[in-house]
């Protein structure tokens, strides 16, 4: 069994290192929906955070699931992850694009019209759209609002996922508007009951792709 291609992926977890039963947490919701982990934790140091990265990449490969680590193209090579997100103020696409080699993924965050224009002509394998709404993991950044699910659905002829403040109902209210992949990250991280949760964002993909 291999990893799925991008292309067939649509609930993406990105989450910070958790310190309670963290590689458990990570099959679960794997086990359970999650299609693609991203690495995301800006308090760690260095050292801890490769380590991580390095267990993380071999149990998503034991899993046949996309491993991600944002931000960091070193991190992303040592630990031998599939790809590698970007911020509108990281590392230039084709930077990390040179480092990365042609066979990794290379995800950007976008935030308006313009930005999903401009990654359009960047070497990117998909982009991510949002925050619709505000959200905590974003401080300080407003929502976006749901017109850039209709932007993106225009201009990208990249695979997009849509982000801020994900939940089943979320998705169900935003299949309207044509947008099939998503960014989830506290309603997954903050569960107490992450299985479940993440079976209940996979039930609510799932309806919306077959209605």
């Amino acid at each position: 069994m291999s990893k799925k291609p991008l292309e067939q992926c649509y609930l993406y977890l990105c989450t910070p290192y958790l310190k309670n039963n963290f590689f458990k947490f990570i099959t679960q919701v794997v086990q359970n929906g999650v299609d693609i982990v991203q690495l995301r934790d800006k308090n760690l140091n260095d050292k801890d955070l490769l380590n991580i990265a390095k267990d993380l990449s071999q149990l998503l490969q034991e899993l046949n699931t996309l491993f991600i680590v944002n931000d960091r193209v070193d991190l992303a090579l040592l630990s031998n992850a599939d790809g590698l997100h970007l911020g509108q103020e990281d590392l230039e696409p084709s930077v990390a694009r040179q480092l990365l080699g042609e066979d990794k993924i290379v995800g950007l965050s976008t935030h308006s019209r313009t930005q999903i224009i401009n990654a359009l002509n960047q070497p990117v394998n998909y982009i991510s759209v949002g925050p619709i709404a505000p959200t905590p993991t974003k401080p300080g950044r407003p929502g976006t609002g749901i017109g850039i699910i209709k932007d993106a659905l225009q201009l990208s002829k990249l695979p997009f996922f849509i982000t801020g403040a994900i939940t089943p109902q979320k998705i169900i209210e935003l299949k309207k508007f044509g947008s099939l992949r998503y960014v989830v990250v506290r309603y997954l991280t903050e569960s107490t009951h992450p299985s479940t949760s993440a079976a209940e964002l996979k039930k609510a993909l799932v309806n919306t792709q077959t209605t």
